[in-house]
């Protein structure tokens, strides 16, 4: 038997993410976590055929499964009439599911973005002259739209999800590992979202934050709670990351960062022994 558990690390070096470095955070990630575990990279498409040699999986930089729907939904399969351990654990409620977790919180009165599943069922929103709308299944920003309102009518509906354009002062993220808080980071202009500072959040903001890890119910695994401050003031919720979240790590400071791999590892730890 061995004394270090392995890992399978499941990412997409090569995948071009827009403003952001997926490869080099996961180069980063896996070159701490191999102080603790025996840890193997592969690519999403490779999982299946590997996983069965290691005592977990770890989903991190992957990109958006809609690239490769068919082999994911494959993982999920095996992984689950295998017993294989996943973190995050593929039960989640958020983005791992696709996006029509929106809609239940709006209809649950919870701080979101109101969202219908239909153009038809614009008139349920608060009015706007401009509409988001965007896939069900879509991820990364793939097939947004904005549209005027009088356009929505000439919408093929089906699978897609409906917003007021929402005037906001900026986006907010809040990463968690497991249900503990860990760093915040925000993009103070919104036009370019991906220029993150660190944010220290209040008591309000974290309140607010946790009511989404909450309803999630993930026994462990890492999530990222994204938001945007109205020009009201309010919180709302954009998006609830539960499958392979993009943590900015580049943007967090030494001492917070290496806190986040430490509670990262206790968390697989727990995940691998509990």
């Amino acid at each position: 038997m061995r004394e270090r558990s392995g890992i399978l690390f499941v990412t997409d070096l090569a995948y071009p993410a827009r403003g952001r470095r997926y490869g080099d955070e996961d180069v980063f990630l896996t070159s701490r976590l191999r102080e603790e575990f025996d840890l193997a990279l592969c690519h999403p498409r490779d999982a299946v055929a590997l996983m069965d040699a290691f005592d977990a999986v770890v989903i991190r930089n992957s990109g958006p499964v809609l690239h490769y729907r068919e082999q994911f939904d494959e993982f999920r399969r095996q992984a689950g009439a295998r017993g294989t351990r996943v973190y995050n654990p593929l039960t989640g409620r958020g983005d791992m599911a696709g996006k029509n977790y929106l809609l239940d919180l709006t209809a649950a009165g919870y701080p979101v973005i109101p969202t219908v599943g239909h153009p038809r069922d614009a008139g349920l929103l608060p009015r706007s002259d401009r509409y988001v709308v965007k896939p069900a299944t879509g991820a990364d920003s793939i097939g947004l739209s904005v549209v005027d309102r009088a356009d929505l009518a000439g919408l093929d509906g089906n699978g897609l999800l409906v917003q007021p354009l929402v005037d906001f002062r900026y986006e907010v993220s809040f990463y968690f590992v497991d249900d503990a808080f860990q760093y915040a980071l925000h993009a103070p202009d919104p036009s370019r979202r991906w220029e993150l500072t660190p944010y220290p959040p209040t008591p309000a903001d974290l309140a607010f934050a946790r009511r989404f890890i909450g309803w999630n119910t993930l026994d462990h695994g890492i999530q990222r709670v994204d938001a945007c401050r109205t020009t009201g003031g309010d919180l709302l919720l954009v998006e609830l990351e539960d499958l392979n979240p993009y943590l900015s790590l580049d943007a967090v400071p030494p001492r917070r960062r290496d806190a986040f791999v430490t509670a990262m590892a206790a968390s697989i730890r727990r995940m691998l022994h509990g």
